[in-house]
Protein backbone atom coordinates (compact mmCIF):
# COMPACT_ATOMS: atom_id res chain seq x y z
CA UNK A 1 0.00 0.00 0.00
CA UNK A 2 1.01 3.62 -0.44
CA UNK A 3 1.04 6.10 2.91
CA UNK A 4 1.27 9.84 2.22
CA UNK A 5 1.75 10.54 6.11
CA UNK A 6 1.98 14.56 6.29
CA UNK A 7 3.70 15.32 9.25
CA UNK A 8 6.22 12.48 8.68
CA UNK A 9 9.38 14.25 9.64
CA UNK A 10 7.93 14.72 13.31
CA UNK A 11 8.49 12.68 17.09
CA UNK A 12 5.06 10.48 16.10
CA UNK A 13 5.65 10.96 11.83
CA UNK A 14 9.10 9.23 11.44
CA UNK A 15 8.41 6.60 13.48
CA UNK A 16 5.20 5.63 11.58
CA UNK A 17 7.16 6.36 8.58
CA UNK A 18 9.92 3.84 9.12
CA UNK A 19 7.80 1.28 10.28
CA UNK A 20 5.74 0.94 7.46
CA UNK A 21 8.11 0.77 5.20
CA UNK A 22 9.77 -1.82 6.89
CA UNK A 23 6.50 -4.06 6.36
CA UNK A 24 6.72 -3.75 3.04
CA UNK A 25 4.67 -0.64 2.39
CA UNK A 26 5.67 2.54 0.95
CA UNK A 27 5.27 5.41 3.02
CA UNK A 28 6.18 8.98 1.73
CA UNK A 29 6.85 11.64 4.81
CA UNK A 30 5.38 15.38 4.12
CA UNK A 31 6.09 18.29 5.88
CA UNK A 32 7.23 22.12 5.60
CA UNK A 33 10.61 20.52 5.51
CA UNK A 34 9.88 18.68 1.93
CA UNK A 35 7.98 21.50 0.45
CA UNK A 36 4.20 20.15 2.24
CA UNK A 37 2.07 23.40 4.19
CA UNK A 38 -1.14 21.97 5.33
CA UNK A 39 -2.53 25.88 5.78
CA UNK A 40 -1.36 27.17 2.16
CA UNK A 41 -2.20 23.79 0.32
CA UNK A 42 0.98 24.21 -1.12
CA UNK A 43 2.15 20.89 -1.89
CA UNK A 44 -0.80 19.19 -0.77
CA UNK A 45 -2.31 17.49 -3.64
CA UNK A 46 0.99 16.30 -4.73
CA UNK A 47 1.50 14.56 -1.67
CA UNK A 48 -1.95 12.93 -2.03
CA UNK A 49 -2.11 11.72 -4.94
CA UNK A 50 -1.89 8.03 -5.70
CA UNK A 51 -2.23 7.69 -2.04
CA UNK A 52 -4.04 4.46 -0.74
CA UNK A 53 -3.96 6.45 2.91
CA UNK A 54 -3.53 9.64 3.91
CA UNK A 55 -2.29 9.82 7.85
CA UNK A 56 -1.85 13.00 9.20
CA UNK A 57 -0.10 13.76 12.03
CA UNK A 58 0.56 17.24 11.67
CA UNK A 59 0.07 19.48 14.70
CA UNK A 60 -1.33 22.91 16.17
CA UNK A 61 1.62 25.26 16.78
CA UNK A 62 -0.22 26.43 19.74
CA UNK A 63 -2.49 25.20 22.69
CA UNK A 64 -4.61 28.04 22.37
CA UNK A 65 -7.49 30.06 20.93
CA UNK A 66 -5.73 30.03 17.38
CA UNK A 67 -5.75 26.42 17.57
CA UNK A 68 -9.34 25.29 16.05
CA UNK A 69 -8.55 27.79 13.08
CA UNK A 70 -5.53 25.82 12.67
CA UNK A 71 -7.13 22.52 12.49
CA UNK A 72 -9.91 24.03 10.54
CA UNK A 73 -8.28 25.13 7.93
CA UNK A 74 -5.22 22.13 7.53
CA UNK A 75 -8.36 19.68 7.45
CA UNK A 76 -10.37 21.14 4.86
CA UNK A 77 -6.97 21.07 2.76
CA UNK A 78 -6.19 17.91 3.45
CA UNK A 79 -9.89 16.55 2.89
CA UNK A 80 -9.77 18.00 -0.25
CA UNK A 81 -6.41 16.68 -1.81
CA UNK A 82 -7.42 13.27 -0.42
CA UNK A 83 -10.55 13.23 -2.17
CA UNK A 84 -9.44 14.29 -5.80
CA UNK A 85 -6.33 11.89 -5.47
CA UNK A 86 -8.41 9.51 -4.91
CA UNK A 87 -7.32 8.44 -0.88
CA UNK A 88 -9.28 5.50 0.16
CA UNK A 89 -8.66 6.37 4.02
CA UNK A 90 -7.36 9.31 6.53
CA UNK A 91 -6.08 8.43 9.53
CA UNK A 92 -5.86 11.42 12.14
CA UNK A 93 -4.07 11.33 15.58
CA UNK A 94 -6.51 12.49 19.09
CA UNK A 95 -6.24 12.47 22.65
CA UNK A 96 -7.74 10.58 25.11
CA UNK A 97 -10.82 12.27 26.31
CA UNK A 98 -10.55 15.32 24.00
CA UNK A 99 -14.65 15.67 23.83
CA UNK A 100 -14.84 15.70 27.64
CA UNK A 101 -12.88 18.99 27.74
CA UNK A 102 -14.04 20.93 25.42
CA UNK A 103 -13.34 24.30 27.93
CA UNK A 104 -9.88 24.42 26.79
CA UNK A 105 -9.01 25.81 23.51
CA UNK A 106 -6.87 22.87 22.83
CA UNK A 107 -8.90 19.79 23.22
CA UNK A 108 -11.80 21.58 21.46
CA UNK A 109 -9.87 22.02 18.67
CA UNK A 110 -8.74 18.40 18.33
CA UNK A 111 -12.85 17.79 18.56
CA UNK A 112 -13.48 19.73 15.77
CA UNK A 113 -10.80 18.30 13.76
CA UNK A 114 -12.41 14.72 15.05
CA UNK A 115 -15.47 16.16 13.63
CA UNK A 116 -14.47 17.76 9.76
CA UNK A 117 -12.76 14.26 9.21
CA UNK A 118 -15.92 12.42 10.44
CA UNK A 119 -18.20 14.86 8.07
CA UNK A 120 -15.68 14.39 5.35
CA UNK A 121 -15.82 12.38 2.02
CA UNK A 122 -13.06 9.41 2.81
CA UNK A 123 -13.78 6.36 4.94
CA UNK A 124 -12.12 7.16 8.25
CA UNK A 125 -10.13 5.90 11.91
CA UNK A 126 -9.58 8.41 14.50
CA UNK A 127 -6.47 7.24 17.29
CA UNK A 128 -6.84 8.54 20.58
CA UNK A 129 -3.87 8.47 23.12
CA UNK A 130 -3.17 9.86 26.06
CA UNK A 131 -0.24 11.88 27.11
CA UNK A 132 3.35 11.31 25.62
CA UNK A 133 5.92 10.48 27.84
CA UNK A 134 7.72 11.96 25.72
CA UNK A 135 6.77 15.70 26.63
CA UNK A 136 6.90 15.66 30.62
CA UNK A 137 9.75 17.35 30.65
CA UNK A 138 7.92 20.28 28.35
CA UNK A 139 4.59 19.72 31.12
CA UNK A 140 7.53 19.79 34.22
CA UNK A 141 8.74 23.08 32.18
CA UNK A 142 5.24 24.86 32.04
CA UNK A 143 5.00 25.40 35.68
CA UNK A 144 8.04 25.86 37.13
CA UNK A 145 9.00 28.84 39.19
CA UNK A 146 12.41 28.63 40.24
CA UNK A 147 13.42 25.31 41.77
CA UNK A 148 10.25 24.64 42.38
CA UNK A 149 7.77 22.43 40.30
CA UNK A 150 3.69 22.91 40.86
CA UNK A 151 1.41 20.46 39.61
CA UNK A 152 -2.14 19.09 40.26
CA UNK A 153 -2.86 15.75 41.59
CA UNK A 154 -4.68 15.22 37.87
CA UNK A 155 -4.67 11.39 36.74
CA UNK A 156 -1.96 10.89 34.14
CA UNK A 157 -1.46 7.93 32.19
CA UNK A 158 1.21 8.28 30.27
CA UNK A 159 2.17 6.56 26.97
CA UNK A 160 5.70 5.41 25.13
CA UNK A 161 6.06 7.68 21.33
CA UNK A 162 6.60 3.97 19.94
CA UNK A 163 3.52 2.39 21.36
CA UNK A 164 1.33 5.57 19.67
CA UNK A 165 3.28 5.09 16.56
CA UNK A 166 2.35 0.99 16.58
CA UNK A 167 -1.04 1.81 16.94
CA UNK A 168 -0.94 4.36 14.39
CA UNK A 169 0.52 1.73 11.94
CA UNK A 170 -1.11 -0.66 12.97
CA UNK A 171 -5.07 1.32 12.10
CA UNK A 172 -3.46 3.08 8.83
CA UNK A 173 -2.47 -0.30 7.24
CA UNK A 174 -6.01 -1.79 8.31
CA UNK A 175 -9.69 -1.19 7.26
CA UNK A 176 -10.96 2.60 8.35
CA UNK A 177 -12.31 1.95 11.85
CA UNK A 178 -15.02 4.87 10.87
CA UNK A 179 -14.84 5.96 14.45
CA UNK A 180 -12.64 6.21 16.99
CA UNK A 181 -9.41 3.56 18.39
CA UNK A 182 -8.34 4.65 21.82
CA UNK A 183 -4.80 3.47 22.87
CA UNK A 184 -2.85 4.47 26.74
CA UNK A 185 -0.07 3.63 28.77
CA UNK A 186 0.07 0.41 31.26
CA UNK A 187 0.18 2.68 34.79
CA UNK A 188 -1.87 5.62 35.84
CA UNK A 189 -0.06 8.20 37.78
CA UNK A 190 -1.04 11.32 39.77
CA UNK A 191 0.40 14.22 37.73
CA UNK A 192 2.36 15.39 40.91
CA UNK A 193 3.85 12.03 41.61
CA UNK A 194 4.88 11.27 37.87
CA UNK A 195 6.64 14.63 38.35
CA UNK A 196 8.51 13.25 41.01
CA UNK A 197 9.37 10.48 39.77
CA UNK A 198 10.77 11.75 36.80
CA UNK A 199 12.97 14.25 38.78
CA UNK A 200 14.12 11.27 41.09
CA UNK A 201 15.32 9.78 37.83
CA UNK A 202 16.72 12.31 36.18
CA UNK A 203 17.42 15.19 38.68
CA UNK A 204 18.29 18.61 38.39
CA UNK A 205 17.65 20.51 41.37
CA UNK A 206 13.96 21.01 41.18
CA UNK A 207 11.22 19.69 43.50
CA UNK A 208 7.52 19.07 42.98
CA UNK A 209 4.88 20.80 45.35
CA UNK A 210 1.40 19.04 45.12
CA UNK A 211 -1.08 22.34 43.47
CA UNK A 212 -4.17 21.47 42.48
CA UNK A 213 -4.71 24.80 40.76
CA UNK A 214 -1.20 24.70 39.05
CA UNK A 215 -1.23 24.53 35.00
CA UNK A 216 -3.02 23.60 32.44
CA UNK A 217 -4.30 20.21 33.81
CA UNK A 218 -5.72 21.44 36.91
CA UNK A 219 -8.45 22.39 34.88
CA UNK A 220 -9.44 18.64 34.10
CA UNK A 221 -11.22 16.79 36.25
CA UNK A 222 -11.43 13.37 37.35
CA UNK A 223 -10.05 10.59 35.24
CA UNK A 224 -10.78 12.46 31.91
CA UNK A 225 -7.10 11.95 30.83
CA UNK A 226 -7.39 7.74 31.20
CA UNK A 227 -8.33 5.32 28.80
CA UNK A 228 -12.07 3.44 29.72
CA UNK A 229 -13.44 -0.04 28.65
CA UNK A 230 -11.66 -1.64 25.57
CA UNK A 231 -8.77 0.69 24.57
CA UNK A 232 -5.79 -0.84 23.92
CA UNK A 233 -3.31 -0.69 26.89
CA UNK A 234 0.15 -0.37 25.31
CA UNK A 235 3.80 -2.45 26.79
CA UNK A 236 6.04 0.66 27.35
CA UNK A 237 6.01 1.27 31.43
CA UNK A 238 7.47 4.89 32.22
CA UNK A 239 9.51 3.90 35.08
CA UNK A 240 11.15 1.61 31.99
CA UNK A 241 10.95 4.26 29.66
CA UNK A 242 12.95 6.33 31.86
CA UNK A 243 15.72 4.12 32.43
Amino acid sequence: MKFAVIGGTGLIGSQVVKKLNAAGHEAVPHSQSTGVDVITGQGLAEAAAGADVLVNLTNSPTFDDASPAFFQTSMDNLLAAAQKGGVGHGVILSVVGADQMTSLDYYRAKVLQEDILKAGPIPYSIVRATQFMEFMNAVLSWTTEGDTVRLPTTPIQPIAAQDVSDTVVEVAAGSPVNGIFNVGGPDVFPLDELGRITLTARPDGRTVVTDDTAGMFAAIEGDTLTTKGDARIAPTHYTDWLS
